[in-house]
């Protein structure tokens, strides 16, 4: 068998090359202004990189020479870190010798309207205790024990109610009169018998 030139066999080489890619170039061509882009900028990118450690290497040997050096950098007096800070909370207030009185520490107000349902009592108000209150000689009623209902918060009581019965909430509004007395409870508890009985 006689063996093809070296030649003749890059030819067809580069003749299926030539097939191949041409088949390929819809495709590329879709491709190849996005390729040229990012290409670019690849190179612009490697370029800055490079002259950026070059002033670098240049830095540091020109702060090493003894005679040109780089003059320190003082810090901004607008520049400002937690480090900073800390030194100034240490530091004693100086005033001058002027007495300056304090200011009036403002006490926590109860919200009105519609939210004072949700409002807290303010700080300086002794915690109520709920346990001393509750009268011994009510019993509970079913709906009571049913819901746990002396454990509820504001909210939870809020997130059942549509699912309680109008005899059922009359039955806890009247619980609730009889033990505990809570305004934004009984509030809530004969607004949502109003609305229920309304429908």
């Amino acid at each position: 068998m006689t063996r093809v030139p070296f030649a003749a066999r890059v030819a067809a080489g580069v003749a299926v090359t030539v097939v191949e890619e041409a088949r390929k170039l819809p495709g590329s061509a879709l491709m190849l202004p996005m390729t040229v882009v990012s290409e670019a900028l690849a190179r612009g990118m490697r370029f800055q990189q490079q002259v950026t450690a070059l002033a670098i290497k240049g830095d540091l040997i020109i702060a090493s020479l003894p005679v040109i050096g780089t003059p320190t950098e003082e810090q901004p007096s607008w520049a400002s870190f937690d480090e900073d800070e800390d030194d100034v909370f240490d530091a004693p207030v100086v005033t001058d010798d002027v007495d300056v009185p304090d200011a009036p520490v403002a006490e926590p107000v109860a919200a009105n309207g519609r939210f004072a349902l949700y409002s807290t009592p303010p700080l300086d108000e002794p915690v109520q205790d709920t346990s001393a209150k509750r009268a011994p000689s009510v019993d509970k009623p079913e709906i009571v024990e049913m819901i746990d209902f002396d454990t509820l918060a504001l909210a939870q009581l809020r997130a059942r109610l549509r699912t309680l019965s109008i005899e059922d909430l009359e039955t806890l509004l009247d619980y609730e009169n009889d033990t505990l007395a809570r305004a934004p409870f009984q509030t809530m508890l004969a607004n949502r018998i109003t609305t229920a009985k309304a429908k």
